[in-house]
């Protein structure tokens, strides 16, 4: 795993190092401050991953007029917040899971609605600034916020369910269970129509919420899972492959609008270059030992029969898109028309 991944991030590094060009290094007269909620450590984690790529990219394609510095692992404060600080430009990007953007952008929960991307490809293709979805979802945001969307991605695969009561086979399992959510009224919804407790929280909180029994469970995607150190404090993995968030990258509008010509290329190319980084971490970890070998060896881990996915299914489906029909009105229903229009389209 160590060494296809320092191939593959060595290879984006020096990708854009030759923009650089020769001559003395130019002074570091602007500073990005890029923060994001996970470890720094670029084998660990997506996010990681990408703020490691884009800083050397940056800094070498600027010949180091701008210099990037990093705020992994919350640093600067819970998700929501650093959005907020990136908005009012105390901040200038950050790579933030949808549980932070509704704070600010509450129509990111569109992408909840259960089992609709069939599979990574076509999420991968969807979930992307390049798509004809992702511009549309990117300038939503942009309008309503005033923030730039420099990147957008999946949180790092589909979500599974862990806990620490029993295996979950059925949406019978789910009864009674008390699932940690991100604060997200669709991923509430999903948790209330299987028949669990949802119980929103931080993400700084859940190890601690698990640990203790304030939550029973949890729903990440297996990287997650694993460099969160979740199997320390659940016993029971159930793969359910029911939903896939994404992250967004946001940056402060006139922070990117004052940057010149070329240094806007160049963010924008390793913003680029990242989000690949980020996925292909993200495609390793889950497919390498450190993923889910690594859990099974102290997490009891079961699939879900496919008959039983189209219960989980069938419960969860009406609840979201009727949540959002109902909160967003012709703006949310039109968004989740374009969205499943492309999730078809990309299958063809």
């Amino acid at each position: 795993m160590t060494r296809t991944l320092t191939a593959t991030l060595a290879g984006a590094v020096s990708a854009l190092a030759l923009l650089a060009g020769p001559g003395p290094a130019a002074a570091q007269d602007t500073v990005l401050r890029l923060a994001h909620l996970n470890p720094a450590d670029p084998f660990e984690s997506h996010s990681g991953a990408m703020a490691a790529v884009f800083k050397s990219l940056v800094e070498a394609g600027t010949n180091g007029s701008i210099e990037v510095q990093l705020f992994p692992n919350g640093q600067l404060g819970q998700d929501a917040d650093v959005i907020g600080q990136v908005r009012d430009g105390l901040v200038e990007a950050t790579i933030s899971s949808a549980g932070g953007v509704a704070q600010h952008y509450p129509l990111v929960g569109v992408f909840d609605v259960p089992f609709a991307f069939p599979n990574i490809a076509v999420a991968h293709e969807v979930m992307d600034l390049s798509s004809s979805f992702g511009q549309t979802f990117a300038a939503d945001v942009e309008e309503e916020t005033g923030m730039k969307v420099i990147g957008l991605l999946d949180s790092g695969g589909f979500f599974a369910l862990t806990n620490s009561e029993r295996p979950i086979e059925s949406v019978d399992d789910m009864e009674g269970l008390r699932i940690r959510t991100m604060t997200l009224p669709t991923h509430e919804a999903i948790i209330s129509s299987l028949g669990g407790q949802p119980t929103p929280l931080p993400w700084a909180e859940v190890y601690t919420a698990l640990q203790t029994g304030v939550a029973d469970g949890q729903m990440n995607p297996i990287p997650i899972i694993a460099f969160a150190n979740f199997d320390e404090v659940q016993g029971y993995l159930s793969l359910t492959n029911h939903i896939i968030t994404p992250y967004v990258w946001l940056m402060n509008g006139d922070f990117y609008d004052n940057l010149t010509e070329e240094e806007r290329y160049v963010v924008d190319y390793a913003a680029r270059v990242a989000v690949d980084a980020g996925r292909g971490v993200s495609r390793v970890i889950e497919a390498s030992e450190n993923g889910l070998p690594a859990l099974a060896a102290s997490m009891e881990v079961n699939a879900v029969a496919p008959e039983e996915l189209a219960r989980f299914a069938e419960a969860s489906q009406p609840a979201v898109v009727a949540l959002i029909e109902e909160r967003f009105g012709e703006e949310g229903t039109a968004m989740l028309d374009a969205l499943m229009t492309a999730i078809e389209e990309a299958q063809e």
